[in-house]
């Protein structure tokens, strides 16, 4: 990433990243697809529910990773061969034990969770049981996306893809076999993920031990460096903060969608499935623009670290209305892969035709992100991240409870939060560009 045009090398790198997390986001979705097909509204707002919680403690965990990617990048950019190794194994290591004491804390609170939530009594049994089999899977979810995150740092965007897709097809079987044909509704689900989730991370790792020499560790993997774990966790926690304040005001905004009944939080479930495949594009080119950056920063490349930056902004402003049109024309099919009842389709489409106009925001704030991400300046991002997220739930109260706007109140919600987060980033990018 640190010779050739720039443009080409985004384009490249960003297109297995966004085709992975596509297939990521089709795991949630085919179980609300199928569980909303086969089993019924019910079921799919218990998915739909006890998802945000599921992914806030998910995206924690893929935020460790990143951070650790960031640093990754770096060593491999400067060719600080030992350090980077040493770095590797200790992230793996404290990742693992994180995640295996984040899923107990997870099962054992789940009911909490749920009820803080104000998730309906007839479907919290259903939302408790799918996000306890969800959070079993937890370790396998760190050590795919750690592997990847290095594979992606190094340059390498498009092993994780595959075996992503692997895992992607095992899971909509197991969901037509565990659901349909065995009956064990939204539980089903939740066991036919975690064993996709299971693959997927022993694909990867037998792709490493036999592709990757850098890689091969042996020993090594059991090499605890306290030092580098102190800079991991600087750039990892603060990575993992970042992440987890956007999955925290969605949490919020899913209390609040809950106090409007099961049709609305059905609606929502739809709408965040579709909403993710929309939104997650523009975080991957983001993301693609830090892995860019912090090589070229690694090597000392000033001025491809700039080129980078422009090149990304241009991408994200192109995706984002091009989905924005998409959006507009196809909200109806869309809501009805998920549902055919009809109450929550019209709030689905009343949502999405609103948005579908806002979508080149968020492509503005993700470029602006991915480059104080990939100069190492983190801090700058995760208080951006909580301007937007508390300014977004603020406005969410007030457009919902005051001014009785229903489920077209998000999407102002969401635009009012991602402005204040520009109007913070902008001074901040104008002092580096100059």
């Amino acid at each position: 990433m640190t010779q050739g045009k720039i443009f080409p090398i985004i384009i490249k790198f960003t297109i297995p990243l966004i085709l992975g997390n596509l297939l990521q986001l089709t795991y949630n979705a085919v179980d609300s697809m199928i569980v909303g097909q086969y089993v019924g509204k019910d079921a799919l707002a218990a998915v739909g529910t006890s998802n945000p919680l599921m992914t806030l403690i998910i995206l924690f965990v893929q935020g460790l990773c990143l951070g650790a990617g960031i640093l990754v990048g770096t060593l491999y950019g400067a060719k600080d061969e030992n350090t980077l190794k040493r770095e590797i194994s200790t992230a793996m290591i404290s990742g693992v034990v994180f995640s295996l004491t984040l899923t107990v804390v997870s099962v054992a609170a789940a009911p909490v969770f749920l009820a803080i939530l104000q998730v309906d009594a007839v479907i919290r049994a259903e939302a408790e049981a799918y996000l306890r089999i969800i959070m079993c899977g937890l370790v396998f979810n760190f050590i795919y996306n750690f592997f990847a995150s290095v594979l992606r740092a190094m340059g390498d965007s498009k092993s994780p893809l595959y075996f992503l897709g692997i895992s992607a097809v095992i899971n909509i079987i197991g969901d037509l076999i565990f659901v349909v044909c065995f009956s064990m509704g939204t539980s089903g689900c939740a066991i036919s993920t975690v064993l996709s989730e299971a693959l997927s991370c022993l694909l990867c790792w037998i792709y490493i031990k036999k592709k990757i020499p850098l890689l091969r560790l042996g020993k090594e993997w059991l090499v605890f460096d306290k030092e580098l774990f102190k800079e991991i966790i600087q750039y990892g926690f603060v990575s993992a903060m970042q992440q987890s304040t956007v999955q925290i005001g969605k949490l919020s905004i899913q209390g609040i969608v809950n106090t409007m009944g099961v049709t609305a939080t059905a609606a929502f479930t739809a709408i965040n499935r579709i909403d993710d495949y929309a939104y997650i594009p523009e975080q991957n080119i983001g993301h693609a623009m830090t892995s860019v950056m912090a090589q070229n920063r690694g090597a000392g490349e000033s001025k491809r670290v700039r080129t980078a930056f422009r090149a990304g902004m241009c991408i994200e402003l192109v995706y984002g209305a091009v989905m924005g049109i998409l959006l507009l024309l196809f909200s109806n099919p869309l809501m009805q892969l998920f549902t055919h009842d009809e109450a929550t389709i019209v709030l689905g489409e009343q949502y999405l035709h609103l948005i579908a106009f806002m979508y080149i925001v968020p492509a503005v704030t993700n470029g602006i992100q991915g480059y104080f991400r990939g100069m190492g300046d983190l801090k700058i991002t995760l208080w951006s991240s909580l301007i937007n997220m508390g300014v977004r739930v603020i406005a969410c109260i007030l457009l919902v409870f005051v001014c009785k706007m229903g489920i077209i109140a998000l999407p102002w919600a969401y635009l009012i939060g991602w402005a204040a987060m520009i109007l913070y980033e902008l001074p901040f990018l104008v002092q580096r560009m100059i």
